[in-house]
Formats: C-alpha cells, sequence, structure tokens
C-alpha cells in the first residue's frame, strides 16, 4: 500500500489545478505546469485537493509517483524551488551575463552554459564561487543544477570543483613521500 500516494495534496490560494483526461495542469503566480499520468491512476479534484486513486495493488509505485509529481508542482507555482551551489578552487569563479552563465573552473577556456527559460541565477557572490539557480519546474531546476556540477565535479584529493552547498566531499589521503 502506497501511504504517500494517498495522502492528499492541498492546493494553496491562488494556485488553480485542472483535470482534462490524463492531463493535470497546474497554474500560479510563478507559472504554469503540465503532467500526463499513466492510465492506471486516477487523479481527481475535491474542494481545495487533489486525490490520487489506483486502480490495483499491483500500481501502489505510480501512485506514490504520481503524487509526489504532482504535490511538486503545486509548490513550485506557489513557491518554487531553488538550489545553492558553491565553487571551490583557486582562480575557480562564475559570472551571468543576460541567461548565459560563464564558469572559469580551471580550462583553458572559461564554460558557458545557457539558462533555460524558467529559471533564474542570483545570489552571485563578489568572488563568484557561490550562486542560487532557482525556479518553479522542480524537474528543470535539479537537471540544469545536475549539468552545472558535472562541468566540473568536486575531486576527492583535494575538493576543487562544483558542489551543491550542503554536500560533504569525503577527501583522500594523498602519497606519502618516502618512508
Amino acid at each position: 500500500m502506497s501511504r504517500i500516494g494517498r495522502q492528499p495534496v492541498v492546493i494553496p490560494s491562488g494556485v488553480d489545478v485542472k483535470i482534462s483526461g490524463r492531463s493535470v495542469t497546474v497554474k500560479g503566480p510563478k507559472g504554469t505546469l503540465t503532467f500526463e499520468h499513466t492510465a492506471v491512476i486516477t487523479v481527481k479534484v475535491e474542494g481545495t485537493e487533489v486525490v490520487c486513486t489506483r486502480k490495483s495493488d499491483a500500481d501502489s509505485a505510480l501512485h506514490g509517483t504520481t503524487r509526489s509529481i504532482i504535490n511538486g508542482m503545486v509548490i513550485g507555482v506557489s513557491q518554487g524551488f531553488k538550489k545553492e551551489m558553491q565553487i571551490v578552487g583557486t582562480g575557480y569563479r562564475c559570472a551571468v551575463s543576460g541567461s548565459k552563465l560563464t564558469l572559469n573552473v580551471g580550462y583553458s577556456n572559461p564554460v558557458e552554459m545557457q539558462i533555460p527559460k524558467g529559471l533564474e541565477i542570483t545570489d552571485v557572490s563578489k568572488k563568484g564561487d557561490f550562486f542560487t539557480i532557482s525556479g518553479f519546474d522542480k524537474q528543470l531546476l535539479g537537471e540544469f543544477a545536475a549539468n552545472v556540477r558535472k562541468v566540473r565535479p568536486p575531486e576527492p584529493y583535494k575538493g576543487k570543483g562544483i558542489r551543491y552547498k550542503a554536500e560533504h566531499v569525503k577527501t583522500k589521503q594523498g602519497k606519502k613521500v618516502g618512508a
């Protein structure tokens, strides 16, 4: 039995949820998101809640997943999401100009990344070693943050690279010289 799937999703004021067939559209002050769920899950709006039900017990994984996606959509269009990133390393920094993120992380040329629509990069520190990615689409935000981290992942000896702010990098001991 899916415990997460049985919980209703509370719709806050200012958020509108519309269901047509298998398509769920959530509209709020930050934007609009659409999701198409599988046929084995039934989604209904009952008052100020969205309720997901399933046809059989074999579909419990899809039940919880569908409910979690709809909950993420509701939170995203009402409050939004953010990921804080940190750049560690001598001379490593970032800069934002227009819709491009420029990363100087030890390569011969700076790496430029196009910021997707619906996301924005804020709180860039003066040194360029901290920045925040924010947006209302949780999936797009996580994917872009992972692609930024993939440019220069933290290495295990000195911990240099791009990481999430709360991420702990386990460091290894370096080579020992003469014994």
